[in-house]
């Protein structure tokens, strides 16, 4: 299958899952377990979004300024700091980590 193909295909799919959260009836989606799956689901997804950007190469794994980043990002979340806080020390430890020659 050419490369179109493959794209709406998953355009297909994600259009159909998005119908099928439609029909789903309102009082299942309203219990208490289901709201807390949901948000457990929300904070695994976006993990798994942060860890994939902060290591993914082309080659595999790689460990460079985004990895510093995200862990002074991580220190400035465990101190508290506020949510603008822990992007500006991430984005300084990046600038500071590629200024002394990380890629």
């Amino acid at each position: 299958m050419s490369m179109w193909g493959w794209i709406l295909l998953a355009s297909a799919v994600a259009w159909l899952t998005k119908l099928a959260g439609y029909l789903v009836p309102a009082r299942w989606l309203q219990g208490p377990r289901m709201v807390r799956v949901a948000a457990l689901l929300t904070i695994g997804l976006l993990a798994a979004l942060t860890a994939s950007n902060a290591f993914a190469s082309s080659g595999g794994l790689a460990l460079d300024a985004r990895a510093g980043a995200l862990l002074a990002a991580a220190l400035a979340l465990a101190c508290r700091l506020p949510f603008i806080a822990v992007v500006v020390v991430g984005a300084a430890a990046a600038a500071a980590l590629r200024a002394l020659g990380l890629p």
